[in-house]
């Protein structure tokens, strides 16, 4: 049995980051720190640590995240980016995407009691629901892969010129040097390293940008699009 770790009151920033939506960021808080650690999402000994790295560590991507767009959580998890994200942006049509069965259904279980009806959550793979599920204007992801292989993921789930965001820690640089060749075959047309939370998170949250133009995903994905598009354009017919 995993032994209960308590969680520390929220920071003052959360109230200034959450706004009105504190109350509901406070519960989900307390849902990962109870059933997020009984049932394996995360660690206990991420419980003490769960504000600074995890819940406004996530918000803050909500600094570069563009108005009113459409945002697919790529290997969401227990929620994050996802969740901090939809809590400080109503703005957002937000997609929680994971394969594991445990996870989805904690991630339905915290969408329906914080009432977050602008958050969709959908089991399974990226390159599952490709062509399945409407591109989106941005991917997000935090600790779920490499980034050569997190874009071949995230990337092809984008509309043309839309943008993957990928939480990253110190070996942001490295990561983004080593994919680069990747992620031209991908698409892509313009990366950066950028740094989101000053004065609310120590150190501030390291993100990995990759814009892409009108073919996300390169050729071989814009074929796969296209043959999952007149194959749902089949069915409709019918």
């Amino acid at each position: 049995m995993t032994e209960a770790v308590e969680l520390p009151p929220a920071p003052e920033q959360a109230r200034d980051v959450f706004g009105d939506r504190f109350a509901d960021a406070v519960r989900y808080a307390e849902l990962l720190a109870e059933a997020g650690v009984q049932r394996g999402l995360i660690g206990p000994r991420e419980v003490p640590r769960l504000w600074e790295r995890h819940l406004l560590n996530c918000a803050v991507l909500s600094e570069v995240v563009p108005e009113g767009v459409t945002v697919c959580d790529v290997g969401s998890g227990a929620g994050l980016p996802g969740i901090p994200l939809a809590l400080v942006r109503e703005d957002l049509k937000i997609t929680l995407l994971e394969p594991l069965l445990r996870r989805t259904n904690f991630l339905t279980e915290v969408v329906e009691l914080l009432g977050l009806d602008h958050v969709t959550v959908v089991r399974g793979r990226a390159e599952e629901v490709m062509g399945k599920l409407p591109p989106v204007h941005v991917v997000t992801a935090r600790a779920v892969a490499p980034l050569d292989r997190l874009a071949t993921w995230g990337i092809p789930l984008l509309r043309p010129y839309g943008e993957m965001l990928a939480l990253k820690g110190d070996t942001a640089e490295e990561e983004l040097k080593s994919a680069a060749t990747a992620l031209s075959k991908l698409g892509a047309v313009e990366t950066s390293i950028l740094h989101v939370g000053e004065g609310v998170v120590d150190p501030m949250s390291t993100v990995v940008r990759v814009e892409v133009g009108e073919s996300p995903g390169g050729v071989r994905f814009a074929a796969k699009r296209a043959k999952a598009a007149r194959t749902g354009r089949t069915r409709r017919r019918r």
